[in-house]
């Protein structure tokens, strides 16, 4: 364990004025990799996931967006932006696919370095866990931005949510070697998944804020009749009672009127 906690300080050290957050199981896999002779693999998965991440990075940074913290778990990462719920949906989805495309990239590197199969196989495995439509992984993320389209935009969060616990039990069951590294780092997504839940309402009202405080252009137009009806890539027409009201009007009411 003191081994452990002083690599710890360590890399925190040297992250100090980095966006980066480790999480507390790569430490200890860190450790645990170079004592039992996986050294090799450990160095291609972190180069993997961190270039994965720097891909999102990077196309942020493009885009103007700044990087609030990119979180390094065991088999993948998670970064998270000061970006406005209600971006467009071509530039998050060019944000969230960058990370899989800079990861090919890894992958052609790591080739000149290490055996082409041993590259592969990790390659194949991380970019397959990433797309997997578990929220807040890419492939949750991409599946929400589609789901939005569909439905108002908190049913959508509770439907991918929903989706997230499905996959991510399914596939604990689905497998047919168990290990205490996988089980771990599946219980541990159980509770990222757990952990996105309970923000929805918090999501739900910077959603709302937004449209309030910041001007959108919308294509199409929808009626309501509840406000948790709210969609994200329509303009949102409030009917109350026998009269209508813009969604900026109606929020207007929501937050400032007494009467409300």
């Amino acid at each position: 364990m003191n081994i452990i906690y002083s690599f710890k300080k360590m890399v925190q050290r040297f992250l100090i004025k980095s966006i980066f957050k480790i999480h507390p199981l790569v430490y200890f896999f860190t450790i645990l990799s170079f004592l039992i002779g996986y050294y090799k693999e450990f160095i291609i998965v972190s180069f993997l996931i961190i270039v994965h991440e720097l891909g999102h990075f990077l196309c942020a940074k493009s885009f103007g967006v700044k990087t609030k913290q990119i979180y390094i778990y065991p088999l993948g990462g998670v970064s998270q932006f000061y970006m406005n719920i209600n971006t467009s949906f071509c530039k998050e989805f060019l944000i969230l696919i960058m990370g899989p495309m800079f990861q090919n990239i890894a992958y052609f590197i790591l080739c000149f370095f290490f055996p082409n199969s041993l590259v592969y196989h990790y390659h194949v495995g991380i970019l397959f866990f990433n797309l997997l439509p578990i929220y807040p992984l890419d492939g949750g993320k991409i599946l929400n931005l589609f789901v939005n389209y569909f439905f108002p935009f908190k049913k959508s969060l509770q439907i991918s949510i929903l989706i997230s616990y499905v996959v991510t039990v399914l596939i604990l069951f689905l497998h047919q070697e168990f290990s205490i590294n996988m089980i771990l780092n599946y219980l541990l997504f159980l509770m990222i998944i757990r952990k996105e839940e309970r923000r929805i309402p918090l999501y739900y009202h910077k959603f709302l804020l937004e449209r309030l405080f910041h001007s959108f252009s919308f294509r199409r137009s929808i009626i309501i009749s509840k406000e948790e009806s709210f969609y994200r890539y329509r303009r949102n027409i409030v009917q109350k009672d026998n009269s209508f009201l813009d969604e900026v009007d109606y929020l207007k009411n929501k937050y400032f009127s007494k009467n409300y």
